[in-house]
């Protein structure tokens, strides 16, 4: 995978954190809501987070100090 299908793959990872961020507080706000769902929503978010910092590493050289 070369450096720009990285960002871009990192991009559409970030964007896809903050939406579900916000419809985690939305449907938190609802007042009535699936426990399960908020649930499954979390723990996404969590997988996306966890494959946002494996792609940032990538980017970042090895350095040897």
């Amino acid at each position: 995978m070369d450096e720009d299908a990285i960002r871009e793959q990192l991009s559409i990872l970030v964007e896809e954190h903050r939406d579900l961020d916000d419809a985690i507080t939305v449907v938190q706000r609802a007042g009535t809501f699936d426990l399960l769902q908020v649930q499954r929503m979390k723990k996404r978010k969590l997988a996306l987070r966890d494959e946002i910092s494996k792609l940032r590493n990538m980017l970042v050289p090895d350095i040897i100090a």
